[in-house]
């Protein structure tokens, strides 16, 4: 074997787990490691503390021993050899801290290409003697910080102990965790293990110098075998094993305690345990939780402070002679999981205060609404009084070993009491509202549909001054009303717009109401105009121009009905509607349209299409009547005429009459005369047979004649 000229040394880790930066970089220089570039190789040894590992590093590869970990590099078969010799393990000087051990152990297998783990043939099939919790945490955790490459893992003991030892590496690399990627990857894809059998130093040097330099050749071919196709150049060689050293150092995985810390932790965790369970089963706080769901508990927080203070004490008492920061740490965390165990009766009997504070600012709210409170006052004053004893409440509740506020309840609570005056606030404004409209309707439906009755020229002039007059008045009322509320000067404005845009849509809605019936109306303006006062026929009358007034004040009606006129916008539908249909020539075709001009569509209650169709409508159904008249006029005049001839026929009735009354008075005289001749013809006692006869046949006579003057009569 070539050895190099000159041997470097160069201790870079001391026995802190410092690195040494500024050494590496004087250690790369000396060596000349940048001019090897992929043609070096790394070394390792591990292995109980005085089991021979300076001894074999010296005469396998011809280096001084170190005093602590650190490397030499040698020219190894023409190829520059970077040799690390580590700490013994199971060292006295460092008790049980194993720390060191496992990060010197790791930065070790993750750098090299050989490593020689050195032991005694009786170690093999101990656990700690032969490395095997070494082994298992340094692999588990190379596995997950860095990109395994192929290393042999050359073993010391007796050759007839080959198989042992290889079911004890793979009965490791099988418990050992892996990355999912890795889960099911055989050992020897990472890892080539040859066992090499050495002799007594002590006993046996000859035939152990000999063996040593067949370890010698075995290494040299190991490397010339090995996986080489992920190695770093020479050049990058110091800042890879810096890195991987800081990773290693930063790794909480190998930070394992000493075994008085993990004694302490075992004992600590056993007392916290014990107290977590008495106080999850103590009878007292037991039945805390239990009322709490309920009702609140006065002197809640107290109670449950006195509970946990003495499970605390009691756990401090028998833990008071472990390591410090262990008991502490464990102490912390029985706190953290007594105050978990409480948490939901905490927040239970935060609730119920909230519950209980809720409806009590109802009530006092309500009660104080009745009581003829302005609004605001009333909500401020209750949401101050409550919110106070709220925070009274919950101070009550304050548990001393947390840390715990209540403003998440205090806001929820708050949200709560403010939907709730709004809610309140929403229905009272609702009311109002609905009370001033209902007045508002009061105050303009009768007086609107008494001027819209009247029909005169001047309808919506008068419609628009009682709007006015009635909003006004209206509106300043609902603004007096509102001053009770406390809201913004928006919101009241558009309150104040809603009610007065209501007092329009009143108008409108009478306005549509009479549109709706618009043919019965007109009909009865015109029956009114033409039958005016209860007029009696005398025959004398011009029916044509009545029925053309009629119709006027029917036309005038249907005008007034075709639009709605509140905002004083000047139209010439009345002069459409008069020159299209009283005309003379009824010019139909300037009504053929949907809409009137400098009329909006939305306030358009009769088209001019609609207008036609009523006024054809109107006039047909109103020809009766006008017919009725007509024919009452020509029966008049034919009664007159009867009554003429009448007259004439009693005028010569009444002639004859004078005559038949002279003839029988003349009757009557010649009866007297014949009466008197008779008392003569008695007195003389002489009268003859004959001229009795004679007298009877004349006043038959006389008597016929009577008769038939009386009938002429």
């Amino acid at each position: 074997m070539d050895k190099c000229d000159e041997c470097h040394s160069f201790p870079f880790i001391d026995g802190n787990g410092t690195l040494d930066v500024a050494g590496i970089e004087n250690f790369v220089k000396k060596a000349k490691l940048a001019e090897h570039g992929l043609s070096y190789s790394v070394a390792s040894i591990i292995g109980p503390q005085s089991s021979g590992k300076s001894t074999l590093l010296n005469h396998v590869f011809g280096m001084r021993p170190l005093k602590e970990f650190g490397w030499q590099n040698l020219l190894l078969a023409k190829r520059c050899t970077l040799v690390m010799d580590l700490e013994g393990a199971d060292g006295s000087e460092r008790e049980d801290d194993t720390a060191f051990e496992r990060q010197s152990a790791l930065f070790a297998l993750a750098v090299s290409d050989i490593m020689i783990l050195n032991m005694w043939c009786h170690d093999l099939g101990r656990d700690k003697a032969a490395n095997r919790p070494l082994l298992k945490t340094i692999i588990q955790v190379m596995m997950r910080l860095f990109k395994p490459h192929k290393t042999t893992l050359m073993f010391t003991p007796l050759e007839k102990l080959e198989d042992l030892l290889t079911k004890d590496i793979e009965k490791i690399w099988n418990s050992t965790h892996k990355p999912q990627a890795y889960t099911e990857t055989p050992f020897r894809q990472f890892f080539n293990v040859e066992i090499v059998a050495l002799s007594s130093f002590k006993h046996n040097l000859k035939q152990f110098k000999e063996e040593v330099a067949s370890l010698r050749q075995r290494i040299i071919d190991s490397v010339a075998l090995g996986d080489r196709k992920d190695i770093v150049p020479a050049s990058d060689f110091s800042f890879s094993a810096k890195q991987k050293w800081k990773d290693i150092k930063e790794n909480k995985d190998l930070d394992l305690p000493a075994h008085t810390v993990m004694v302490a932790t075992v004992r600590c965790e056993e007392i916290a345990n014990k107290k977590l369970d008495a106080f999850v089963a103590d009878k007292e706080l037991c039945q805390l939780i239990e009322a709490v769901k309920s009702r609140p508990v006065p002197g809640f927080g107290k109670k449950l402070s006195s509970i946990l203070d003495a499970y605390l004490s009691e756990y401090e008492a028998e833990a008071t002679y472990f390591d410090e920061g262990v008991r502490i740490a464990k102490g912390k965390q029985l706190k953290e999981k007594l105050l978990q165990h409480v948490r939901l009766a905490h927040q239970s009997m935060l609730g119920q205060i909230q519950s209980k504070t809720l409806d009590k600012f109802k009530e006092e709210f309500d009660k104080a609404l009745n009581g003829g409170e302005v609004f605001s006052v009333a909500a401020r004053d209750c949401i101050k009084s409550c919110m106070a004893e709220f925070d009274e409440g919950c101070k009550d509740a304050v548990i001393e070993q947390a840390n715990w506020d209540f403003s998440k309840e205090r806001d929820k609570l708050r949200l709560d009491i403010d939907a709730h005056v709004a809610a309140v606030q929403d229905a009272t404004l609702l009311e109002l509202t609905t009370q001033h409209k209902e007045k508002l309707d009061n105050a303009l439906s009768g007086p609107v549909k008494y001027i819209f009755d009247s029909a005169g020229y001047d309808t919506w002039q008068k419609i628009r001054e009682l709007l006015g007059r009635k909003a006004e008045s209206a509106v300043s009322g609902f603004s007096v009303a509102l001053s009770a509320f406390d809201m913004d000067e928006q919101t009241k404005g558009e309150l104040l717009v809603t009610l007065k845009d209501y007092a329009n849509t009143v108008v409108e809605a009478k306005a549509k109401e009479g549109a709706g019936r618009i043919l019965i109306s007109m009909k009865d303006k015109f029956a009114a105009s033409f039958n005016h006062d209860s007029r009696v026929w005398s025959g004398e009358e011009d029916i044509p121009a009545i029925t053309e007034t009629a119709r006027s004040a029917s036309l005038k009606w249907l005008s007034i009905m075709a639009a709605i006129r509140l905002d004083d916008r000047p139209d010439n539908i009345k002069n459409t509607l008069f020159d299209a249909l009283l005309s003379a020539d009824e010019l139909y075709d300037t009504l053929a349209s949907s809409t009137w001009e400098e009329v909006p569509l939305s306030k358009t209650l009769i088209a001019p299409l609609q207008c036609r169709s009523l006024w054809g409508q109107f006039k047909e159904e109103t020809k009766y009547i006008v017919n009725q008249a007509m024919a009452a006029k020509e029966a008049i005049e034919r009664a007159r005429m009867e009554a003429g001839e009448l007259r004439r026929s009693y005028e010569r009735v009444n002639r004859q009459a004078r005559e038949l009354r002279g003839a029988n008075e003349r009757a009557n005289e010649q009866i007297r005369r014949a009466n008197e001749q008779a008392r003569e013809v008695e007195r003389n006692n002489r009268w003859s047979l004959a001229s009795w006869r004679l007298v009877g046949v004349l006043v038959s006579i006389v008597t016929a004649t009577v008769g038939i003057v009386g009938a002429d009569s």
